[in-house]
C-alpha cells in the first residue's frame, strides 16, 4: 500500500510540472516571443484558461502527502520553510501580474508587470528543481528527524549545506530550461502568427541548452547521490519510463521540424512524465534523503500513514481521478484552436 501511495505522489508531482509547466515557460518567454501589446495579450489568452486550474495540482500534491505521508509534509515544510515563502511570492506575483496588467492602458505600468510576470515565471521552476535537486542530494536531518537550511552556505554539496549549491544551481537552471522548452511548443500550438513563428524558433534555441543542462545534471547526480542510478539499473520501471523520456523529446524535436504543433507538445509532456517517474522509480522508496548517512532517510515504508487510512483513502482517489480528467478533456476541448492577437 505504501508503494502505492509512493506512486501517486509521484504521478501528481510529475502532473503538475508538465501542466504548469506550459504555462510557466510561456511566462517567463513573454517578452521574448512578443513584442506588442497586443501580441501579450496573445500569450496570456493562450494560457488563461489554464494557468489556474493547473496551479490546483501543487495543492493535490500537499494534500496527498497530508494524506498519505503526513511526516515527510511536516519535516519539509519545516525544512524548507524559507524555499516554501518564496515559492508563495513567486506564484502570488504572477497571478498579480496577470490580474493587475490590464488595470492600467499606461504603457510604462504593463511594461512593469509584463516584466515582473517574466521574473516570477522563471523564478518559481528555478525554486523547484533546486528543492528536488536538495531532495536527491540530502539534507541534515537530526536524532529527532527535522532539518533546517540556511539559504546558502559553502555554495558546495559537500560541504556545510544550504537550500543553494552548485548542484540545487544547477538542477533549478535544468528545471528552468525543460519548462521554457515545453511552454514555447506551447505557445506554437496555441497560437498564430508572429507569436508562433518566435516560439518555434524559441524552442529550436532551447533545446541544445534543455540537452546539455540534462547531461550536466545526470553527470552531477551520479557523482552527489549515486544511490539513485543504482536504483535505475535495478528498477525495469525506471529505465522503462527513462526510454518514455527520451521518446518523448524526440518526438518533440522531429513534430515540431515538420509543423506539428500538437504532437511536439505532447511529446514534450511525455519528456516531463518520463524523466519525473524515473527519478521517482530510481529513489524509490526514499522520499526525503538524511544525510550523513541514509539511516535517517524519511521512506515510503517509515513515514506512511496507517494502513487502514491509506486503504480507506484509496476508495476516494479514482472518484477525484475521473473527475480531473473530465475537467481537463472539457477544457481543452471547450479552448481548443489557436489565439489569435486580436
Amino acid at each position: 500500500m505504501e508503494a502505492l501511495w509512493f506512486a501517486l505522489c509521484a504521478l501528481v508531482a510529475a502532473l503538475y510540472v508538465a501542466f504548469d509547466g506550459f504555462d510557466l515557460g510561456a511566462g517567463a518567454l513573454h517578452r521574448f516571443v512578443a513584442k506588442s501589446d497586443g501580441e501579450r495579450r496573445q500569450v496570456l489568452s493562450a494560457i488563461g484558461p489554464f494557468w489556474d486550474g493547473n496551479e490546483v495540482w501543487l495543492l493535490v500534491f500537499g494534500g496527498t502527502l497530508f494524506l498519505a505521508f503526513p511526516q515527510v509534509l511536516a519535516v519539509g515544510l519545516s525544512g524548507f520553510y524559507l524555499a516554501i515563502f518564496l515559492v508563495a511570492w513567486t506564484l502570488i506575483g504572477r497571478g498579480l501580474s496577470i490580474e493587475l496588467r490590464s488595470h492600467l492602458g499606461d504603457p510604462m505600468w504593463r511594461g512593469f508587470w509584463d516584466t515582473a510576470f517574466v521574473l516570477t515565471s522563471a523564478l518559481t521552476p528555478v525554486l523547484f528543481g533546486a528543492a528536488l535537486g536538495n531532495l536527491l542530494r540530502g539534507v541534515p536531518i537530526d536524532e529527532d528527524g527535522w532539518f533546517a537550511l540556511s539559504f546558502f552556505e559553502s555554495f558546495s554539496p559537500t560541504g556545510e549545506l544550504g537550500l543553494l549549491d552548485w548542484y540545487t544551481v544547477l538542477a533549478g537552471v535544468f528545471a528552468l530550461a525543460a519548462v521554457a522548452h515545453h511552454g514555447a511548443l506551447f505557445l506554437a500550438w496555441k497560437t498564430d502568427g508572429a507569436v508562433r513563428e518566435r516560439s518555434v524558433r524559441w524552442a529550436a534555441r532551447l533545446l541544445p541548452a534543455l540537452v546539455a543542462l540534462w547531461l550536466a545534471a545526470t553527470i552531477a547526480t551520479n557523482v552527489i547521490a549515486p544511490g539513485v542510478f543504482e536504483g535505475l539499473r535495478a528498477r525495469p520501471l525506471a529505465w522503462m519510463t527513462s526510454v518514455v523520456a527520451f521518446g518523448g523529446l524526440a518526438l518533440s524535436v522531429f513534430a515540431r521540424r515538420s509543423g506539428a504543433d500538437r504532437t511536439a507538445f505532447l511529446g514534450s509532456f511525455a519528456f516531463l512524465l518520463g524523466m519525473l517517474a524515473a527519478t521517482a522509480a530510481s529513489v524509490y522508496p526514499t522520499m526525503i534523503r538524511g544525510l550523513p548517512d541514509d539511516a535517517g532517510s524519511l521512506t515510503a515504508h517509515n513515514a506512511a500513514a496507517s494502513g487502514g487510512a491509506l486503504t480507506a483513502a484509496l476508495w476516494w482517489w479514482p472518484v477525484g481521478a475521473a473527475l480531473v480528467a473530465v475537467y481537463y478533456t472539457v477544457l481543452f476541448r471547450y479552448h481548443r484552436g489557436r489565439r489569435t492577437a486580436d
